[in-house]
């Protein structure tokens, strides 16, 4: 039924955006029609296909990382309440930076290379699944905490055995956004400097008009952000189950 829904939504929306060529007679290196962009997308499959590849691997190694690095962020600031004080300020702090700032410097420090592309996804990621996951290690029921320290529970035993496993919920909702903003980071990273990836061939179709092209490479993103996020939905399932 989901999937009968959104097909309907992307039907209608490509009948507007025809619609919308057809009765402003807009030009077509400005808005290019529908069937235009799928011919461009045909034409350019491998070349498109070849820069995916290089953009999945990017924000996938940035997912990995990030989630990682999340994930043992979020349980040490829950085991420790002056940790908790001293770090999630700097953590929220963080947030206030615009994106686009850091690139020039991520760039600068790791290179053109894929390395400042995985530390920009990283960084985006990073704090939505440290956040999900420690909200959801510190809302454990208090009766259940309380009657795992009155049978002898330790610390330790209380965070592997009831905490963490509370909290995995939670954490496949950090998952799912982590999945769709760890795109965003790949692609600004490519547009401050690349040589390869979604956001390098946008940039290079713009610049020689050929904006047929800059759609296919932008549709082939989203397709790539629908199939992460798919992903990261089923992932949450399956935590939410287990």
């Amino acid at each position: 039924m989901r999937l009968c829904y959104a097909l309907a939504a992307c039907t209608f929306a490509l009948l507007l955006w025809q619609g919308v060529v057809w009765f402003t007679d807009v030009p077509q290196f400005i808005l290019p029609s529908p069937a235009r962009v799928a011919q461009a997308a045909i034409a350019n499959r491998i070349l498109i296909a070849q820069n995916a590849m290089v953009t999945a691997s990017e924000v996938g190694l940035g997912l990995i990382i990030g989630t990682l690095l999340g994930g043992v962020t979020a349980i040490q600031l829950a085991r420790s309440a002056w940790l908790h004080r001293l770090i999630m300020p700097l953590l929220v702090f963080t947030q206030a930076i615009p994106v686009f700032a850091l690139a020039p410097i991520l760039t600068l420090w790791f290179g053109y290379g894929i390395a400042s592309k995985v530390v920009m996804t990283l960084l985006i990621i990073y704090f939505p699944v440290t956040s999900a996951f420690y909200d959801g290690l510190t809302r454990v029921p208090s009766d259940i905490l309380d009657m795992a320290r009155t049978m002898g529970g330790t610390p330790r035993h209380i965070m592997w055995r009831i905490k963490i496993p509370h909290a995995l919920p939670s954490l496949g909702s950090g998952l799912k956004l982590a999945a769709v903003y760890a795109p965003i980071g790949a692609v600004i990273g490519e547009w401050v400097g690349a040589s390869k990836g979604l956001g390098y061939l946008m940039l290079l179709a713009n610049g020689r008009a050929k904006t047929d092209l800059m759609f296919a490479s932008l549709f082939a993103l989203a397709i790539m952000t629908f199939l992460l996020h798919l992903v990261a939905t089923k992932t949450s399932d399956y935590l939410s189950k287990h």
